[in-house]
């Protein structure tokens, strides 16, 4: 009988723990019910009081739409294709100045506006504002794209303009001379219409994006510096208005990506002595170097999520989720590790989680029946925004672990510093506000551009960049980019017409109100 009163006290210690278990169990099912009835962080300065501004009208006529979608047409025909570092058209680049000056003759022309050719083919506006108090903002595109080939399959030519079943087909219409041509298309109406800007801007368009942008973006950075020029916010391309991609989602997103990933280009090699195939080594060079590539593509490098954007991001939108979707966004406090696991499934989505791994060279062999002496691997890594170039090869290295391996940094650049998106960030808002205007259904959410673009160029001159477009991407479009029948719909080019001609407009807001949530705070 001595161990019955033992018996008694586990089993109270069980029902204790059981109980105690429920307890928590139900604290955190109230916890994350009451924060999902009630969390919505984009509730923000869409609905508060606005400086009054009197704004330009933006009606576009008939002649107007058709002449603007002439000029897109135009500039989609000429082939400003960026081939490799060292190799672009430069006769088309040529060509695509001369198209600017004919389609935007007021731009051209206008007392108002400065302008400049930065390394032979980039251009550079310069619009001053009425009150020099107010500090500048720029935006950027890019003139150049990748080339792109009939025979991969297109409905159209890729560099033909041709109109399909309501869209613009060809080379650039998404990539990115709908914004060329729309920033200068809006600025071109307002000139026309007696626009006098209060706050400067600035209209940087690269030529050489699709290869770095060290001569283009680069070298107009290096003027602005040399004259003292600081912004209060740079956009640039790098997001779009997502409709229907994102699985769960009740509205369009409009995802304004306030980092991107940071690139290393890194070179595996191993070398070995040569000999006949006949007699071959238990290991070769290429053995070697394939297992280390394996190792890397079994043990991608590790899950970040929360230490970026991307959790802003789900909880800005979290409130527009349906049901349990809605639930599990709300309380990523809780759900986190489980999303993640969700993500890192789908290439698109594991991109915004971790630093990718992509094997995209292999080189060895010299002829068939000599053994290799030298083989060689390149792998592109797209960096998140909490690791550095330094770190990602201390982990390749970890993981390699071989010291036959050599490993080299080909090239590389950090992750772009995170810019702010609260109710304080000017440029953030701005956007945020111009995009509700136009298309009240949407949300808006800060994101992460998991490619590169000309903006990371100019760190130095703002603590804030934007990487957006009004595009709209559909299901399956995100494979247009840089691939097969790139389009954009007649109706969408105009949408960005109307968002640049609404956002110069909105920048001449001397400061931001009050948001409504400081305002309920007070």
């Amino acid at each position: 009988m001595a161990g019955y009163p033992a018996l008694v006290k586990v089993r109270t210690l069980a029902k204790f723990a059981v109980l105690s278990s429920a307890l928590l169990a139900a604290a955190l099912l109230l916890a994350a019910t009451i924060r999902t009835l009630t969390l919505d962080v984009s509730a923000g300065l869409h609905i508060a009081k606005w400086e009054k501004i009197v704004y330009v009208p933006s009606d576009i006529s008939g002649p107007q739409r058709e002449h603007l979608l002439a000029n897109l047409k135009a500039a989609i025909q000429i082939p400003t294709v960026s081939f490799s570092d060292y190799e672009q058209n430069v006769t088309a680049l040529e060509e695509f100045g001369r198209l600017l000056r004919r389609a935007f003759p007021t731009v051209f022309s206008s007392s108002r506006v400065r302008y400049e050719v930065v390394s032979n083919y980039s251009h550079l506006f310069w619009v001053p504002g009425s009150d020099p108090s107010l500090e500048p903002y720029m935006l950027l595109a890019h003139i150049d794209v990748v080339p792109a080939f009939e025979a991969d399959g297109w409905d159209a030519p890729p560099f033909s303009g041709r109109e399909v079943d309501g869209f613009i087909y060809g080379r650039g219409t998404i990539d990115n001379k709908q914004s060329v041509m729309g920033i200068l298309q809006a600025l071109e109406f307002l000139l026309e219409r007696g626009y006098a800007p209060r706050r400067g801007f600035y209209i940087g368009l690269g030529h050489d994006e699709e290869i770095n942008g060290h001569f283009g973006a680069a070298n107009i950075v290096k003027l602005l510096q040399s004259r003292g020029v600081s912004l209060a916010f740079v956009l640039d391309e790098g997001s779009a208005i997502l409709d229907g991609v994102i699985h769960g989602l009740e509205s369009p997103v409009a995802m304004i990506a306030v980092t991107e990933k940071g690139m290393a280009s890194v070179k595996l090699s191993v070398t070995t002595l040569p000999g006949h195939s006949s007699m071959p080594p238990a290991e070769t060079s290429i053995g070697i170097l394939a297992s280390a590539v394996t190792r890397l593509e079994k043990n991608p490098l590790p899950l970040l999520f929360g230490h970026g954007p991307e959790r802003d991001m789900f909880e800005h939108l979290a409130h527009k989720f349906e049901f349990p979707l809605k639930f599990v966004m709300s309380n990523l406090w809780l759900f986190g590790p489980l999303l993640v696991r969700v993500m890192q499934r789908r290439p698109d989505s594991n991109a915004l989680v971790r630093t990718t791994t992509a094997v995209t060279k292999f080189n060895a062999g010299v002829k068939i029946n000599v053994m290799p002496p030298y083989a060689e691997a390149f792998v592109n890594l797209r960096i998140h925004p909490a690791q550095t170039v330094e770190e990602v090869l201390e982990l390749i290295r970890l993981t390699v672990n071989d010291e036959r391996v050599k490993i080299e940094l080909d090239r590389g650049f950090d992750p772009l510093p995170v810019s702010s998106f609260d109710d304080k960030s000017f440029g953030y808002q701005i956007v945020k506000k111009t995009l509700l205007d136009m298309f009240p259904q949407i949300s808006v959410a800060p994101g992460v551009c998991v490619g590169n673009t000309d903006s990371r160029h100019y760190n130095s001159l703002t603590k804030d960049i934007y990487r957006f477009t009004p595009t709209w991407f559909k299901p399956g479009d995100e494979k247009r980019f840089h691939g097969v029948n790139e389009r954009i719909s007649m109706r969408n080019y105009e949408e960005i017409v109307h968002f640049y001609f609404q956002l110069f407009q909105n920048c001449d807001t001397r400061k931001l109100p009050e948001s409504h949530s400081a305002q309920h705070d007070l």
